[in-house]
Protein backbone atom coordinates (compact mmCIF):
# COMPACT_ATOMS: atom_id res chain seq x y z
CA UNK A 1 0.00 0.00 0.00
CA UNK A 2 1.14 3.51 -0.76
CA UNK A 3 1.46 6.20 1.92
CA UNK A 4 -0.92 8.45 -0.07
CA UNK A 5 -4.67 8.52 0.58
CA UNK A 6 -5.83 7.02 -2.72
CA UNK A 7 -8.14 4.15 -3.65
CA UNK A 8 -6.98 0.70 -4.71
CA UNK A 9 -8.19 1.40 -8.28
CA UNK A 10 -6.04 4.52 -8.48
CA UNK A 11 -3.06 2.66 -7.05
CA UNK A 12 -3.55 -0.13 -9.60
CA UNK A 13 -3.49 2.21 -12.63
CA UNK A 14 -0.45 4.17 -11.36
CA UNK A 15 1.56 1.07 -10.46
CA UNK A 16 0.79 -0.37 -13.92
CA UNK A 17 2.95 2.31 -15.59
CA UNK A 18 6.69 2.17 -16.35
CA UNK A 19 7.35 5.32 -14.32
CA UNK A 20 10.19 5.42 -11.76
CA UNK A 21 9.16 5.60 -8.10
CA UNK A 22 9.79 9.35 -7.81
CA UNK A 23 7.38 10.16 -10.64
CA UNK A 24 4.80 7.69 -9.33
CA UNK A 25 4.88 9.51 -5.98
CA UNK A 26 4.32 12.83 -7.77
CA UNK A 27 1.33 11.34 -9.60
CA UNK A 28 -0.09 10.07 -6.29
CA UNK A 29 0.40 13.52 -4.75
CA UNK A 30 -1.39 15.21 -7.68
CA UNK A 31 -4.27 12.72 -7.62
CA UNK A 32 -4.62 13.15 -3.86
CA UNK A 33 -4.59 16.97 -4.06
CA UNK A 34 -7.22 17.04 -6.82
CA UNK A 35 -9.31 14.17 -5.43
CA UNK A 36 -9.24 12.60 -8.89
CA UNK A 37 -11.22 9.51 -9.89
CA UNK A 38 -9.57 6.29 -11.07
CA UNK A 39 -10.29 7.25 -14.70
CA UNK A 40 -8.71 10.71 -14.26
CA UNK A 41 -5.79 9.16 -12.41
CA UNK A 42 -5.28 6.80 -15.36
CA UNK A 43 -5.23 9.77 -17.78
CA UNK A 44 -2.73 11.66 -15.62
CA UNK A 45 -0.49 8.63 -15.20
CA UNK A 46 -0.54 7.83 -18.95
CA UNK A 47 0.22 11.45 -19.88
CA UNK A 48 3.18 11.52 -17.47
CA UNK A 49 4.38 8.15 -18.77
CA UNK A 50 4.27 9.38 -22.39
CA UNK A 51 6.26 12.50 -21.49
CA UNK A 52 8.72 10.39 -19.52
CA UNK A 53 9.27 7.94 -22.39
CA UNK A 54 9.63 10.80 -24.90
CA UNK A 55 12.36 12.47 -22.84
CA UNK A 56 14.46 9.33 -22.42
CA UNK A 57 17.65 9.10 -24.45
CA UNK A 58 17.53 6.80 -27.45
CA UNK A 59 19.83 3.77 -27.46
CA UNK A 60 23.33 4.48 -28.84
CA UNK A 61 22.85 8.26 -28.45
CA UNK A 62 26.22 10.06 -27.97
CA UNK A 63 25.27 11.56 -24.60
CA UNK A 64 28.83 12.55 -23.70
CA UNK A 65 29.36 14.50 -26.91
CA UNK A 66 25.98 16.21 -26.63
CA UNK A 67 26.66 17.14 -22.99
CA UNK A 68 30.09 18.52 -23.86
CA UNK A 69 28.55 20.71 -26.57
CA UNK A 70 25.64 21.72 -24.32
CA UNK A 71 27.98 22.99 -21.58
CA UNK A 72 30.87 24.11 -23.80
CA UNK A 73 28.94 26.45 -26.09
CA UNK A 74 27.39 28.56 -23.30
CA UNK A 75 30.82 28.48 -21.65
CA UNK A 76 32.12 30.68 -24.46
CA UNK A 77 29.60 33.36 -23.42
CA UNK A 78 30.72 33.46 -19.79
CA UNK A 79 32.62 36.36 -18.26
CA UNK A 80 35.94 36.11 -16.45
CA UNK A 81 35.04 38.35 -13.52
CA UNK A 82 34.71 37.87 -9.78
CA UNK A 83 31.45 39.26 -8.44
CA UNK A 84 29.94 40.14 -5.10
CA UNK A 85 28.03 37.14 -3.82
CA UNK A 86 24.23 37.23 -3.87
CA UNK A 87 24.04 40.90 -3.01
CA UNK A 88 26.39 40.57 -0.03
CA UNK A 89 28.61 43.52 -0.86
CA UNK A 90 31.30 42.57 1.66
CA UNK A 91 32.07 39.13 0.22
CA UNK A 92 33.67 38.45 -3.16
CA UNK A 93 33.32 35.02 -4.69
CA UNK A 94 34.68 33.57 -7.94
CA UNK A 95 31.96 33.17 -10.56
CA UNK A 96 31.67 32.85 -14.32
CA UNK A 97 34.15 30.85 -16.37
CA UNK A 98 36.88 30.70 -13.67
CA UNK A 99 34.40 29.09 -11.29
CA UNK A 100 33.26 26.56 -13.91
CA UNK A 101 36.90 25.63 -14.63
CA UNK A 102 37.52 25.38 -10.88
CA UNK A 103 34.66 22.88 -10.53
CA UNK A 104 35.52 20.59 -13.47
CA UNK A 105 39.20 20.69 -12.46
CA UNK A 106 38.10 19.59 -8.96
CA UNK A 107 40.49 22.05 -7.30
CA UNK A 108 41.30 21.09 -3.72
CA UNK A 109 40.51 24.59 -2.46
CA UNK A 110 38.47 27.22 -4.35
CA UNK A 111 40.03 30.63 -5.01
CA UNK A 112 37.36 32.23 -2.80
CA UNK A 113 36.06 29.59 -0.36
CA UNK A 114 32.79 30.56 1.32
CA UNK A 115 29.86 29.05 3.16
CA UNK A 116 26.16 29.82 3.48
CA UNK A 117 25.25 28.94 7.05
CA UNK A 118 21.59 28.51 7.97
CA UNK A 119 20.48 28.58 11.60
CA UNK A 120 17.73 26.69 13.41
CA UNK A 121 15.25 27.35 16.22
CA UNK A 122 15.66 30.68 18.05
CA UNK A 123 19.10 31.26 16.53
CA UNK A 124 17.44 31.93 13.15
CA UNK A 125 15.09 34.64 14.45
CA UNK A 126 16.93 36.24 17.40
CA UNK A 127 19.77 38.56 16.34
CA UNK A 128 21.60 38.17 19.67
CA UNK A 129 21.47 34.38 19.40
CA UNK A 130 22.61 34.57 15.77
CA UNK A 131 25.61 36.68 16.85
CA UNK A 132 26.55 33.98 19.37
CA UNK A 133 26.97 31.60 16.43
CA UNK A 134 28.90 34.27 14.48
CA UNK A 135 31.54 34.53 17.23
CA UNK A 136 31.76 30.73 17.39
CA UNK A 137 32.59 30.69 13.68
CA UNK A 138 34.58 33.85 12.90
CA UNK A 139 38.28 33.71 13.79
CA UNK A 140 38.96 36.25 16.56
CA UNK A 141 42.56 37.50 16.64
CA UNK A 142 44.19 39.89 19.07
CA UNK A 143 43.83 43.02 16.91
CA UNK A 144 40.03 42.61 17.10
CA UNK A 145 40.18 42.53 20.91
CA UNK A 146 42.49 45.41 21.77
CA UNK A 147 45.68 47.37 21.09
CA UNK A 148 49.24 46.03 21.16
CA UNK A 149 52.24 48.12 22.21
CA UNK A 150 55.91 47.21 22.77
CA UNK A 151 58.24 48.66 25.40
CA UNK A 152 61.72 48.14 23.97
CA UNK A 153 63.45 49.51 27.08
CA UNK A 154 61.81 46.93 29.38
CA UNK A 155 61.40 44.23 26.69
CA UNK A 156 57.64 43.95 27.29
CA UNK A 157 54.68 43.42 25.00
CA UNK A 158 51.57 45.08 26.39
CA UNK A 159 47.98 44.34 25.32
CA UNK A 160 45.21 46.77 26.26
CA UNK A 161 41.94 44.85 25.79
CA UNK A 162 38.61 46.50 24.93
CA UNK A 163 35.98 45.61 27.54
CA UNK A 164 33.02 46.10 25.18
CA UNK A 165 34.57 43.83 22.54
CA UNK A 166 35.35 41.16 25.13
CA UNK A 167 31.75 41.23 26.35
CA UNK A 168 30.36 41.13 22.81
CA UNK A 169 32.53 38.18 21.79
CA UNK A 170 32.02 36.42 25.12
CA UNK A 171 35.69 35.95 26.07
CA UNK A 172 37.46 36.96 29.29
CA UNK A 173 40.95 38.43 29.90
CA UNK A 174 41.82 35.28 31.90
CA UNK A 175 41.05 33.09 28.89
CA UNK A 176 43.15 35.30 26.61
CA UNK A 177 46.04 35.25 29.06
CA UNK A 178 45.88 31.46 29.31
CA UNK A 179 45.84 31.02 25.52
CA UNK A 180 48.87 33.32 25.14
CA UNK A 181 50.82 31.29 27.72
CA UNK A 182 49.92 28.00 26.01
CA UNK A 183 50.64 29.19 22.46
CA UNK A 184 53.78 31.30 23.04
CA UNK A 185 55.24 29.53 26.06
CA UNK A 186 55.68 32.77 28.02
CA UNK A 187 54.68 33.94 31.49
CA UNK A 188 52.01 36.65 31.41
CA UNK A 189 51.17 39.33 33.93
CA UNK A 190 47.49 40.24 33.83
CA UNK A 191 45.92 43.20 35.62
CA UNK A 192 42.29 43.83 34.66
CA UNK A 193 42.17 44.25 30.90
CA UNK A 194 45.94 44.77 30.53
CA UNK A 195 48.16 41.78 29.76
CA UNK A 196 51.96 42.03 29.68
CA UNK A 197 54.66 39.52 28.79
CA UNK A 198 58.12 39.40 27.24
CA UNK A 199 60.93 37.10 26.10
CA UNK A 200 62.85 35.07 28.70
CA UNK A 201 66.15 36.67 27.69
CA UNK A 202 66.30 40.35 26.66
CA UNK A 203 66.33 40.23 22.85
CA UNK A 204 64.89 42.74 20.42
CA UNK A 205 64.49 40.06 17.73
CA UNK A 206 62.62 37.72 20.09
CA UNK A 207 60.39 40.60 21.19
CA UNK A 208 59.37 41.26 17.57
CA UNK A 209 58.86 37.54 16.94
CA UNK A 210 56.52 37.32 19.94
CA UNK A 211 54.45 40.20 18.55
CA UNK A 212 54.23 38.52 15.13
CA UNK A 213 53.23 35.18 16.67
CA UNK A 214 50.69 36.95 18.90
CA UNK A 215 48.97 38.44 15.84
CA UNK A 216 48.42 34.96 14.38
CA UNK A 217 46.81 33.34 17.43
CA UNK A 218 43.09 32.54 17.07
CA UNK A 219 41.49 33.18 20.46
CA UNK A 220 37.98 32.14 19.43
CA UNK A 221 36.27 30.77 16.32
CA UNK A 222 37.66 28.80 13.39
CA UNK A 223 41.05 29.72 11.94
CA UNK A 224 40.06 29.21 8.29
CA UNK A 225 37.08 31.60 8.48
CA UNK A 226 38.28 35.18 8.43
CA UNK A 227 34.93 36.97 8.38
CA UNK A 228 31.21 36.34 8.79
CA UNK A 229 28.44 38.54 7.38
CA UNK A 230 24.97 38.23 8.90
CA UNK A 231 21.88 39.06 6.84
CA UNK A 232 18.15 38.85 7.41
CA UNK A 233 16.48 37.12 4.48
CA UNK A 234 13.00 36.08 3.41
CA UNK A 235 13.00 32.31 2.93
CA UNK A 236 10.29 29.67 2.53
CA UNK A 237 10.24 29.22 6.31
CA UNK A 238 9.79 32.99 6.82
CA UNK A 239 12.26 35.73 7.75
CA UNK A 240 15.45 34.45 9.33
CA UNK A 241 19.10 35.31 9.76
CA UNK A 242 21.60 33.71 7.36
CA UNK A 243 25.39 33.81 7.77
CA UNK A 244 27.83 34.16 4.86
CA UNK A 245 31.46 33.32 5.58
CA UNK A 246 34.77 34.20 3.98
CA UNK A 247 36.64 30.94 4.18
CA UNK A 248 35.27 27.44 4.62
CA UNK A 249 35.42 24.83 7.39
CA UNK A 250 32.32 22.77 6.70
CA UNK A 251 32.97 19.94 9.17
CA UNK A 252 33.63 22.28 12.10
CA UNK A 253 30.73 24.62 11.37
CA UNK A 254 27.97 21.99 11.13
CA UNK A 255 28.83 20.79 14.64
CA UNK A 256 28.27 24.22 16.23
CA UNK A 257 25.12 24.58 18.31
CA UNK A 258 22.49 26.62 16.48
CA UNK A 259 23.69 25.72 12.96
CA UNK A 260 21.18 23.89 10.77
CA UNK A 261 23.45 21.26 9.22
CA UNK A 262 20.74 20.09 6.79
CA UNK A 263 20.68 23.44 4.94
CA UNK A 264 24.23 24.74 5.42
CA UNK A 265 26.37 24.60 2.26
CA UNK A 266 29.96 25.19 1.20
CA UNK A 267 31.40 25.93 -2.24
CA UNK A 268 34.26 23.53 -1.49
CA UNK A 269 33.13 20.20 -2.98
CA UNK A 270 36.02 18.28 -1.35
CA UNK A 271 34.94 19.36 2.14
CA UNK A 272 31.41 18.19 1.39
CA UNK A 273 32.72 14.79 0.20
CA UNK A 274 34.86 14.44 3.33
CA UNK A 275 32.01 15.21 5.73
CA UNK A 276 28.86 14.05 3.94
CA UNK A 277 30.07 11.47 1.41
CA UNK A 278 30.38 11.14 -2.35
CA UNK A 279 26.63 11.37 -3.09
CA UNK A 280 26.47 14.77 -1.38
CA UNK A 281 29.56 15.87 -3.35
CA UNK A 282 27.82 14.83 -6.58
CA UNK A 283 24.80 16.96 -5.66
CA UNK A 284 27.11 19.86 -4.78
CA UNK A 285 28.82 19.69 -8.19
CA UNK A 286 25.43 19.75 -9.94
CA UNK A 287 24.15 22.65 -7.80
CA UNK A 288 27.35 24.70 -8.09
CA UNK A 289 27.63 24.32 -11.88
CA UNK A 290 23.92 25.09 -12.36
CA UNK A 291 24.14 28.16 -10.11
CA UNK A 292 27.24 29.37 -11.97
CA UNK A 293 25.50 29.07 -15.34
CA UNK A 294 22.24 30.64 -14.12
CA UNK A 295 24.11 33.58 -12.61
CA UNK A 296 25.47 34.27 -16.10
CA UNK A 297 22.02 34.00 -17.68
CA UNK A 298 22.75 30.55 -19.13
CA UNK A 299 20.29 28.54 -17.06
CA UNK A 300 18.71 26.85 -20.08
CA UNK A 301 21.45 24.19 -20.08
CA UNK A 302 19.67 20.91 -19.38
CA UNK A 303 20.49 19.77 -15.86
CA UNK A 304 20.92 16.17 -17.08
CA UNK A 305 24.08 17.19 -18.92
CA UNK A 306 25.49 18.58 -15.67
CA UNK A 307 24.37 15.41 -13.88
CA UNK A 308 26.33 13.33 -16.39
CA UNK A 309 29.48 15.37 -15.71
CA UNK A 310 28.96 15.00 -11.96
CA UNK A 311 28.40 11.24 -12.35
CA UNK A 312 31.63 10.79 -14.30
CA UNK A 313 33.58 12.88 -11.77
CA UNK A 314 32.31 10.88 -8.77
CA UNK A 315 31.51 7.33 -9.95
CA UNK A 316 34.71 5.83 -8.50
CA UNK A 317 33.98 7.10 -5.00
CA UNK A 318 36.42 10.02 -5.19
CA UNK A 319 36.13 13.38 -6.91
CA UNK A 320 38.19 13.27 -10.11
CA UNK A 321 38.96 16.19 -12.36
CA UNK A 322 38.12 16.22 -16.05
CA UNK A 323 41.64 16.57 -17.36
CA UNK A 324 44.90 14.73 -17.91
CA UNK A 325 45.35 14.21 -14.15
CA UNK A 326 41.85 12.76 -13.83
CA UNK A 327 39.29 11.23 -16.17
CA UNK A 328 40.88 12.08 -19.55
CA UNK A 329 44.28 10.86 -18.38
CA UNK A 330 42.95 7.55 -17.09
CA UNK A 331 40.93 6.45 -20.13
CA UNK A 332 41.58 2.93 -21.37
CA UNK A 333 42.13 4.12 -24.94
CA UNK A 334 45.73 5.11 -25.73
CA UNK A 335 44.71 7.34 -28.64
CA UNK A 336 42.04 9.13 -26.57
CA UNK A 337 44.65 9.92 -23.89
CA UNK A 338 47.16 11.04 -26.50
CA UNK A 339 44.61 13.27 -28.24
CA UNK A 340 43.98 15.25 -25.07
CA UNK A 341 47.41 16.38 -23.84
CA UNK A 342 51.11 15.32 -23.71
CA UNK A 343 50.68 13.22 -26.87
CA UNK A 344 54.21 11.88 -27.21
CA UNK A 345 54.45 10.74 -23.59
CA UNK A 346 51.21 8.73 -23.83
CA UNK A 347 52.25 7.06 -27.11
CA UNK A 348 55.72 6.22 -25.78
CA UNK A 349 54.38 4.77 -22.54
CA UNK A 350 51.79 2.72 -24.45
CA UNK A 351 54.47 1.37 -26.82
CA UNK A 352 56.80 0.48 -23.93
CA UNK A 353 54.04 -1.40 -22.09
CA UNK A 354 52.56 -2.98 -25.22
CA UNK A 355 49.08 -1.51 -24.75
CA UNK A 356 46.31 -2.33 -27.21
CA UNK A 357 43.59 0.13 -28.26
CA UNK A 358 40.25 -1.53 -29.01
CA UNK A 359 38.90 1.60 -30.76
CA UNK A 360 35.65 1.69 -28.80
CA UNK A 361 35.29 5.44 -28.26
CA UNK A 362 34.62 8.51 -30.38
CA UNK A 363 38.06 10.14 -30.35
CA UNK A 364 40.12 7.11 -31.32
CA UNK A 365 37.79 6.20 -34.22
CA UNK A 366 37.96 9.77 -35.58
CA UNK A 367 41.76 9.58 -35.46
CA UNK A 368 41.97 6.35 -37.47
CA UNK A 369 39.11 7.30 -39.81
CA UNK A 370 36.69 4.57 -38.81
CA UNK A 371 32.90 4.95 -38.32
CA UNK A 372 32.08 5.86 -34.74
CA UNK A 373 30.26 3.17 -32.78
CA UNK A 374 27.36 5.41 -31.82
CA UNK A 375 23.91 5.92 -33.25
CA UNK A 376 23.63 4.40 -36.73
CA UNK A 377 27.40 3.79 -36.70
CA UNK A 378 26.90 0.87 -34.31
CA UNK A 379 24.27 -0.90 -36.40
CA UNK A 380 25.33 -3.59 -38.87
CA UNK A 381 23.10 -4.13 -41.94
CA UNK A 382 23.62 -7.20 -44.05
CA UNK A 383 21.79 -8.19 -47.17
CA UNK A 384 21.02 -11.88 -47.41
CA UNK A 385 19.11 -14.05 -49.88
CA UNK A 386 16.31 -16.35 -48.83
CA UNK A 387 16.01 -19.56 -50.87
CA UNK A 388 12.48 -20.68 -51.62
CA UNK A 389 11.78 -24.34 -52.05
CA UNK A 390 10.20 -25.10 -55.43
CA UNK A 391 6.74 -26.64 -55.23
CA UNK A 392 6.73 -30.30 -56.07
CA UNK A 393 5.25 -31.26 -59.45
CA UNK A 394 1.90 -32.92 -59.22
CA UNK A 395 1.26 -36.17 -60.95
Amino acid sequence: MTEYDVSEDVEAVVEDTDLPRRLKDEVYSTVEDRDATAEQADQIARAVENRYLDTRVDPLDPVGTVSAQSIGEPGTQMTMNTFHYAGVAEIDVTQGLPRLIELVDARKTPDTPMMTVHLDDEYATDREKAHEVVWQIEATRILALGDISTNVADMIVSIDLNEDTLEERMITPDEISGIIEDELGVQTNQQGTVIEFGPEQPSYRELLQLVEQLREIVFKGIEDITRVVIRKEQLDEGEEFVLYTEGSAFGDVIEIEGVDASRTTSNNIHEIRKNLGIEAAREAIIEETMDTLEEQGLGDVNVRHLMLVADIMTNRGEIESIGRHGISGSKESVLARAAFEVTVNHLLDAAIHGEVDDLNGVTENVIVGKPIKLGTGDVDLRMGSTSRSEPEASD
